[in-house]
């Protein structure tokens, strides 16, 4: 590792074991230069404080922070940045960049002292049901501090483009090598061996941006079809998902075994609800299924029409009617020329993205002029930051 690199403080809301995504892919390529420290969400209990640390074999270093429960939010904050801090002096840390996920623990940078400040927004958190209030407020906060903003899709970009002077979209991308390994098939997964075909699936964070009704509707009006969910259930009533003989939920899986289930599949599903929680959202799922060689069939989100859709690599379906049809459509063509095309179009798709290329487009931002070099003058700074609020 280059230790002169300025180190990587990563403000997370989402756990480093939780389901692998843009985060975990993204700060395992930064830690090939740099170190990266992420830091989850506290932990809170009738202890004293403290910070676990966990390196994992990528080199990113996990922090956990535990801190006593009873305290203010903004004293809890105040005292997981003194734990960083001590963190930091420990590790002779001397020059870092924070990188921010969640604008909920801006306050934990009041106490740091970082380069710069990075937000790459992966989602519309806000639009999330039970999100907090102070979503918003402490978003606003971190635009007018950051120096540079990423977004997580095209659709929220649009979003977000015209509220600093500095964001660049960088969608969902690959690891095209490791989904490639499901179209040499290898041994059927003991927890979906016995299951007949043909096999629909989904993989991903079962929660309140799935179609469940969709889902619902697909198990009992198609009986012959088997929908297999892989992933957790979180924040939502688990009894609120279907259940139905041909509905398997088999639960989370490592990223590692993730093809050795899509390659037993026959169409892949995209079964997203559109509501406010999937109005910006740019599944990682959709260039996965697609480097599997699996037929692909989604609800119609945005980041999905576009490019997936509009490039014949994606089925996308309006109605729960359509679902189905586009399904039935996507079992016939197995086999046939048709697919082979339309996989050849995803696999053009596909040559233009990897998380390599989307980390090095980023980095270069990273290694870019320092903020006192890049900004404008202050009294047009203040109009540039302050952005119109839509």
């Amino acid at each position: 590792m280059n230790h002169d690199a300025p180190a990587l403080i990563v403000l997370a809301h989402l756990r480093w074991n939780f389901v692998f995504q843009r985060p975990q892919h993204l700060m395992t390529r930064a830690a090939r230069t740099r170190p990266v420290y992420y830091v989850e969400e506290p932990v809170f209990g009738a202890w004293d404080d403290s910070l676990v640390t966990r390196p994992e074999p990528s080199g990113v270093t996990v922090c956990t922070p535990h801190v006593r429960e009873g305290d203010t939010p903004e004293n809890s904050q105040a005292r997981t940045a003194a734990l960083l801090g001590a963190l930091l002096d420990a590790h002779e840390v001397a020059e870092y960049d924070l990188w921010v996920y969640t604008p909920l623990e801006l306050p934990v940078a009041d106490l740091l002292q970082p380069r710069r400040i990075v937000y790459d927004c992966m989602d519309e958190l806000a639009n999330f049901h039970g999100a907090s209030p102070l979503l918003k407020e402490r978003e606003d906060e971190l635009f007018r501090r950051a120096d540079v903003v990423f977004t997580g899709g095209h659709r929220l970009y649009e979003r977000k483009a015209q509220r600093h002077p500095n964001v660049h979209a960088f969608p969902s991308s690959v690891d095209a090598a490791h989904f490639r390994q499901a179209r040499s098939p290898g041994g059927d997964p003991p927890d979906q061996r016995h299951l007949p075909r043909p096999r629909l699936g989904y993989a991903g964070v079962i929660d309140e941006r799935l179609d469940l009704d969709l889902l619902a509707t697909v198990a009992a009006q198609r009986p012959e079809w088997q929908l297999i969910l892989l992933g957790p259930v979180v924040k939502i009533d688990p009894g609120s998902v279907p259940r139905a003989a041909n509905i398997h939920l088999l639960g989370l899986k490592a990223y590692a075994d993730l093809p050795s289930y899509l390659a037993h599949w026959d169409v892949a599903l995209l079964p997203f609800a559109l509501n406010a929680a999937t109005e910006y959202i740019s599944p990682t799922k959709t260039p996965e299924y697609l480097a599997a060689g699996r037929a692909v069939v989604s609800t119609p989100i945005h980041d999905v029409i576009r490019p997936y859709g509009e490039a014949g690599a994606a089925r996308i379906a309006h109605t729960p009617e359509a679902f189905m049809q586009v399904c039935a459509a996507a079992l016939a063509e197995r086999g046939t020329p048709a697919a082979a095309d339309r996989l050849a179009r995803a696999d053009a798709l596909l040559a233009r993205q990897s998380w390599d290329v989307t980390w090095a487009g980023m980095r270069a931002h990273l290694d870019g002029p320092l903020p006192g070099q890049l900004r404008v003058p202050a009294p047009a700074q203040a109009g540039a930051f302050g952005g119109s609020d839509d």
